[in-house]
């Protein structure tokens, strides 16, 4: 459901927001709602920049941007100004799953029309939105004569931050996001990295600089060139993702690129809470969004890991008849909605040897059978979440992406878990080219016909699409627990997860699949969760997805009083804050129930104990609570003492101050319950 609000603007108004700077034609400037964001466009010598500033002080330096098409054809130079158009919208929309319901969409808008002096005489839009939150630009390439099928060669944008401030960011390794944040200064950049990317100013400030709408082109990653001098320039510069040919995007006009997004944030609760990416993407083209249900889900995904099962039918085979009826009945037992199957189908073999094109996703192994367990499951109230791993074989998928979806839909599936474990798409191209770009759109498009929701691991990074299609539920992207069993170097460390809220989470839910209570390790002993369960616990809140999976073993919560908190815990939110924190260091996040007046909190820290003095005025002012802590216990460590949780009681309401104490990598999980 929508609230549309849109303002006509008066002729002040519109003064107010666009004005031409120093009565230069070539110099235009376009102001946030509240006047304290502005970004000026700029054309000097026919060569087009922006720049960005707030509250009078500059963020951005005049920044580069156009085009570079094939056959050293600029598209970034020679131009003029042909026409301008200025806009302004003001609504409040709803999403149908998020962590808030209602998202205020408030921006005034400046098109450039630019148009070349000579030659071809080709033309380029560039359209801003300025909102109170930060920016986002996009190119629009118009229909026109002398130009309609064309090659991107390299795109000029640049971010020339005004400052050397220290940037949180991932080394750029395609396939899957599944790097280590780093902390360093702007300055010292000497890779390709991965947006988002973010940004902590001296005065403690944020800047996320990311995207927006990405269909149909090339993920941008970011890197700091080199001068003449061999220096770095100090302007972070856009990249893409190329095809196998070099050539970064084919298109025809008309045609737009992304929207280049800059969050600007006074505080961790603004720059989570941004909900500018949202903005910018289209509005949601599910007409019956009913069947979109978040739920939290268990599988056999981490006895696969530890090898205790396997995904190729055989001895220790996980994904047969009996192993799915016994944990579906542990689903229903504890109020899970999903159960998730991984290793159901034929194809595995083929996938052992770095195979994909054997996988049949409409045919089960014969001790696999999905008639039977579909039915146990419906009777008890309980989906099966399917698995289409595609080993990067993706011709492979799109040929059967119908009947995948219409098989899953025959037996009760609503959800697929998807997977694209490969260095390349068809042994060519990598994730987040134009190819794998416009694999996964299609996937998500044609799920949506057949009402299944989608879980994509491996994936692109998130640039919002999930407010257009909201069966796209969550996505790896991300360094999750699964590195806690396997992984060389021992496993996520303790400020790994104290990073993602405000690095990666920025873009899009994580399938982070919290939940490990077992912190032994058969396989690799040196490899382990590091963290506390209580942590364990708080990663259900501080951590967001639509769809959270309990990642351990059933045996491993059955008699487990700490388990309470994931059964009762919600997966869908009325409204959220980040209450406390320090990126790398702690995290305190408040959710609201979407259902109820119940709110939870969860708190974490970094390889450091902590205590923590909150205050709870985030409450509803005329309720009272019960609040019910599941906390570290004093001699709680993540080393040597792990399991060790209180689990306590206690009254309050608004007014109340919480004392809580974190252990070394631990946190606290708390539910405050309202009070009839």
């Amino acid at each position: 459901m929508k609230i549309i609000k849109t303002q006509v603007l008066t002729l002040a108004v519109l003064l107010l927001m666009f004005s031409c700077g120093k009565n230069d034609k070539n110099v235009l400037t376009l102001k946030s709602p509240d006047g304290k964001t502005a970004v000026t466009f700029t054309l000097d010598e026919g060569k087009a920049y922006y720049s960005v500033s707030k509250s009078g002080e500059r963020i951005l330096n005049p920044s580069r941007l156009g085009f570079m098409l094939t056959d050293n054809d600029s598209l970034c130079a020679n131009f003029e100004i042909i026409g301008t158009k200025t806009d302004s919208k003001d609504e409040t929309w709803q999403q149908v799953w998020g962590e808030e319901i209602d998202v205020r969409n408030h921006y005034n808008e400046l098109i450039v029309n630019l148009q070349e002096k000579t030659g071809k005489k080709r033309l380029l839009n560039i359209i801003f939105r300025t909102f109170d939150d930060g920016i986002g630009f996009r190119y629009d390439f118009p229909r026109q004569e002398n130009l309609t099928e064309f090659e991107i060669a390299d795109e000029l944008t640049e971010f020339a931050l005004a400052n050397d401030d220290s940037i949180w960011s991932q080394h750029l390794f395609d396939r899957d996001y599944e790097q280590l944040y780093t902390k360093r200064k702007i300055s010292e950049i000497a890779d390709t990295v991965s947006t988002p990317v973010t940004i902590e100013t001296a005065d403690g400030r944020y800047i996320a600089i990311h995207e927006a709408e990405l269909v149909d082109f090339a993920k941008m990653n970011l890197y700091l060139p080199l001068t003449s001098a061999n220096s770095r320039s100090g302007k972070l510069k856009a990249d893409l993702t190329p095809w196998s040919s070099g050539i970064k995007v084919y298109a025809h006009t008309p045609f737009v690129s992304p929207w280049r997004t800059i969050i600007l944030a006074d505080n961790l609760n603004d720059l989570v809470n941004s909900r500018l990416m949202l903005n910018l993407n289209e509005s949601c083209k599910i007409i019956d969004t009913q069947w979109i249900t978040p739920t939290k889900y268990i599988g056999i995904w981490w006895g696969m890991h530890l090898e205790k099962y396997s995904w190729v039918q055989g001895a220790k085979h996980g994904a047969t008849t009996e192993n799915m009826k016994q944990y579906i009945d542990f689903a229903a037992a504890n109020g899970f909605g999903g159960v998730l199957v991984e290793g159901w189908n034929i194809g595995w073999e083929g996938y052992m040897v770095g195979n994909g094109e054997f996988f049949r996703f409409a045919q089960p192994y014969p001790d696999f059978d999905i008639e039977e367990v579909s039915s146990y499951a419906a009777d008890k109230g309980v989906e099966m979440i399917g698995h289409n791993e595609t080993a990067g074989a993706i011709t492979n998928y799109e040929n059967q992406l119908d009947s995948a979806f219409r098989f899953a839909n025959k037996y009760g599936i609503h959800s697929i878990k998807t997977g694209y474990v490969n260095p390349l798409l068809d042994g060519k191209e990598r994730h987040s080219s134009q190819y794998g770009v416009r694999h996964y759109r299609k996937v998500v498009e044609t799920a949506a016909k057949f009402q299944v929701m989608i879980d994509t691991h491996e994936p692109i990074m998130p640039t919002g699409w999930q407010r257009t299609y909201p069966n796209l539920m969550s996505q790896e992207g991300t360094r999750g627990q699964e590195w806690d069993a396997w992984s060389t170097d021992g496993g996520n460390p303790p400020e790994h997860s104290t990073i993602l809220p405000f690095t990666r989470a920025l873009a899009g839910p994580i399938d982070f699949t919290p939940g490990t209570f077992n912190f032994t390790n058969p396989v690799h002993p040196q490899t382990r969760v590091q963290t506390t369960i209580a942590k364990q616990l708080a990663l259900y809140v501080v951590i967001y997805s639509p769809l959270q999976m309990a990642s351990d073993l059933p045996e491993n919560y059955e008699n487990c009083p700490n388990f309470e908190f994931i059964r009762i815990v919600p997966v869908d939110w009325q409204k959220s804050i980040i209450l406390d924190g320090k990126i790398g260091d702690f995290v305190v996040t408040a959710r609201k129930d979407k259902h109820s007046d119940d709110w939870y909190l969860g708190a974490i820290t970094d390889e450091n104990a902590r205590n923590l003095k909150l205050q709870l005025n985030f409450l509803d002012k005329d309720k009272k609570y019960t609040a019910k802590i599941f906390g570290d216990a004093p001699d709680a460590d993540w080393k040597t003492k792990p399991s060790a949780v209180e689990i306590t009681e206690t009254e309050i309401d608004a007014n109340s101050v919480l004392d809580l104490h974190l252990a070394t990598s631990g946190g606290a999980a708390i539910q405050f319950k309202a009070q009839k």
